[in-house]
């Protein structure tokens, strides 16, 4: 807890350094705030056109804002950044000419709210980027100036007059002086005409076109200026712009694609003419209908005639073996069993049934007559000429078959003929249609494309919109007068506090008892506060007189040594009242003086000046028997030691001490200085040292140690 309020006591003795910085600050936040020129944004959101979103059921709309490619939504952010749509935008908009009020600290610039108005007859790099001054006389003259003093003109109002080769012309804004009762026309006002790579610099500078998601098509225009008006009037322009530019690119798009497509379906026709005709030609050649059909008919009739040459050759087959199966047994005809299957016609049935008539009316002759019989040999001549008649006809029966076969296997020949180069034939007319296929489509594709290029030429509308205009921004976004203030205050709050704790740590004094304890195993012997009145002074040093005996620093015959490290006035303090209180105690008292500054001691003391230098060519021994010596018929001795940094007797006063006190100041003593006496105690075993601290936990504002510094130094 006490090292806590160690580490905040120079922030509380700092308190009033602290309060009068931040007020400081405060107040220099105020009048930076009257001087700055403030700056303001506007906001414009555009949607751009989404190719996946239109009007349902309508693809012939919904491809009418980009049937070429699709958008993407940081191209369309650097196009809004591009300096051809920026020059655009600035062609419609007032801003290559600057008029502005000047004061003594800072100019304002005036946009709409100007008393006078600048034209200039033609454009030219005389006069650009120069800012000239107008110093208004009256309502009637003026005296124009540049800023380099090369130029001064007197000068009136609505009357032309040439600066650097050009010829301007300046008037009242009458219809604004007018409307104001109370403008201030009588003033000094600068103008300047920006040239078109300036004012391009200073938009680029100002805007910022982001987009408020990657994956949706809505885009930020962000422009500031110190004119409000300026800001709004630039997103909305540069938006709007921007839609009329996509509109004409559309437009001009549409028209060249139409135009395009117009010479492409000509062209296309051609080809398909020319490939309607090849096609007509090689069918007209090659004698071809339907490819598929003529192929599928005469198919079907060599099946047919096959069918019908199957047939026939089985007929054909069973005569020849008929044939030859009679001319086997043709001696034995009557033995033959004719195979009717193979040979079953009308006349052959008729015949073998007159045959076997006969056969059995030759024998029932034969049962009366003998074979040489008449009547025998007729019916044996009839049976001959029946069998012969039938021999004949198989033979006619197996001609007939062979020629029938004959001419069918001629028929199939000629039609099988037909498919002879049949898959050229069938190839070729296949790229033939291919080809006019290819054209067929590319036109019906072409004519398709025309009309929506044709709808897209005519339909003046566009998927691109504002969704929200940029308005007048009523508050400038910079400064932010709350913001400025209070991080001024802060600023000023915390700088003072590093600069009061770096005073601290840099001067480092011995500040309190915890410093003492921190850097030696010396103890102390007593802490004196801070003591205004001299009742305070006496009593005080007689409580630590008691508290010193109690302590055992204080015995009867002790020789009592007090010193200090920088300056012997640092311990005189305490040397004087440490006798006066030994003195009231009733003690008999010797004073040993090494410093010859002991001024207010009581009449009835024994005092001994030590402070010369022929002390130095002593040895210890010798002054310590003399000291005590002197100091024997006395109950107490003190010394008032010389300063250590003195370094003539102070060592050796030090170390003939039966107790030494060593007064360390918390305002003065440095910290370091308890490690010096420290190591000058070990170095040179100076004999039951005691830290006395001087101003104990007495901590005075910073304003007292100023006024203190300011009375000491004045009074010099």
């Amino acid at each position: 807890m006490n090292e806590n309020i160690r580490l905040f006591r120079p922030l509380f003795k700092g308190l009033p350094i602290i309060i009068i910085v931040m007020l400081m600050c405060f107040l220099l936040a105020k009048k930076y705030l009257e001087y700055v020129t403030p700056m303001y944004e506007s906001t414009a959101k555009l949607k751009l056109a989404d190719n996946l979103e239109g009007v349902p059921s309508a693809n012939t709309v919904k491809n009418l804002d980009a049937f070429t490619s699709t958008n993407k939504i940081a191209t369309e952010i650097e196009v809004l950044k591009s300096s051809n749509l920026l020059e655009k935008t600035l062609k419609e908009l007032p801003f290559e000419l600057e008029i502005y009020r000047k004061g003594k600290f800072k100019s304002v610039e005036l946009f709409n709210t100007s008393p006078i108005l600048v034209f200039r007859n033609f454009k030219s790099n005389n006069i650009e980027d120069k800012r000239y001054t107008v110093n208004v006389l009256s309502e009637k003259e003026y005296i124009i100036s540049d800023s380099d003093g090369n130029l001064e003109k007197k000068g009136r109002f609505g009357q032309p007059i040439k600066i650097d080769g050009e010829s301007i012309l300046i008037n009242l804004n009458l219809n604004f002086i007018q409307s104001k009762s109370n403008i201030k026309i009588i003033d000094h006002y600068e103008f300047e005409f920006l040239s078109k790579q300036k004012l391009m610099d200073k938009v680029n500078g100002n805007l910022d076109v982001t987009s408020v998601d990657k994956d949706v098509p809505v885009v930020r225009i962000n422009y500031k200026s110190n004119v409000p008006e300026k800001t709004a009037l630039f997103v909305n322009k540069l938006a709007e712009t921007y839609i009329k530019d996509n509109l004409e690119s559309k437009f001009k798009v549409a028209n060249a694609t139409v135009d395009f497509i117009k010479d492409e379906i000509i062209k296309s026709r051609s080809k398909l003419k020319v490939s309607e005709n090849n096609i007509q030609n090689y069918r007209d050649s090659k004698n071809i209908i339907n490819v598929k059909q003529e192929s599928e008919t005469d198919l079907r009739r060599i099946a047919q005639l096959k069918v019908q040459q199957t047939n026939v050759r089985m007929s054909l087959d069973a005569v020849k073996a008929l044939n030859k199966y009679i001319s086997s047994g043709k001696n034995n005809y009557f033995d033959l069993a004719i195979n009717f299957e193979a040979f079953n016609d009308l006349l052959s049935t008729e015949l073998m049934k007159n045959i076997k008539r006969l056969q059995a009316e030759k024998k029932d002759l034969l049962i009366t007559y003998t074979p040489e019989n008449e009547k025998v040999k007729v019916i044996d001549d009839k049976l001959k000429d029946l069998i012969d008649y039938q021999i004949e006809s198989v033979k006619n029966s197996q001609r007939d078959l062979q020629i029938k076969y004959n001419e069918l296997t001629k028929d199939i020949n000629a039609a099988e003929s037909i498919f002879v180069g049949f898959p050229e034939k069938e190839k070729k007319l296949t790229i033939l249609d291919r080809e006019f296929n290819l054209y067929e489509n590319a036109y019906n594709i072409l004519n398709e494309k025309r009309i929506e290029a044709e709808i897209a030429k005519s339909a003046k509308i566009i998927f691109h919109k504002i969704i929200t205009p940029g308005e007048i921004p009523k508050k400038p976004f910079f400064p932010i007068r709350s913001v400025i203030i209070i991080v001024s205050v802060l600023l000023g709050m915390f700088g003072s506090i590093c600069l009061i704790y770096l005073v601290y740590f840099t001067k480092a004094k011995v500040n309190d008892a915890y410093t003492i304890e921190k850097n030696s195993y010396t103890p102390i012997a007593i802490a004196t506060p801070f003591l205004m009145t001299k009742e305070e002074i006496r009593i005080n040093f007689l409580k630590e007189a008691i508290q010193m005996e109690l302590k055992g620093i204080i015995n009867e015959k002790n020789i009592i040594v007090i010193s200090s490290f920088d300056d012997a006035k640092d311990h005189l303090f305490h040397t004087e009242n440490f006798i006066k209180a030994f003195l009231e105690q009733g003690r008999k008292v010797l004073v040993i003086d090494a410093t010859n500054k002991l001024k207010e001691l009581p009449s009835d003391i024994t005092y001994l000046n030590y402070s010369d230098l022929k002390y130095l060519s002593y040895t210890k021994t010798a002054l310590q028997n003399e000291i005590e010596e002197k100091s024997s018929l006395y109950d107490i001795c003190i010394i008032n030691n010389q300063s250590v940094n003195e370094d003539r007797l102070s060592m050796l006063f030090m170390s003939l001490a039966t107790q030494n006190l060593f007064v360390l100041d918390s305002k003065k003593t440095s910290e370091k200085t308890i490690v010096k006496v420290e190591l000058l105690k070990n170095e040179y075993k100076l004999p039951n040292m005691w830290f006395v601290l001087n101003k104990a936990n007495y901590h005075p504002s910073i304003l007292k140690e100023l006024k203190k510094l300011w009375h000491k130094y004045s009074h010099n």
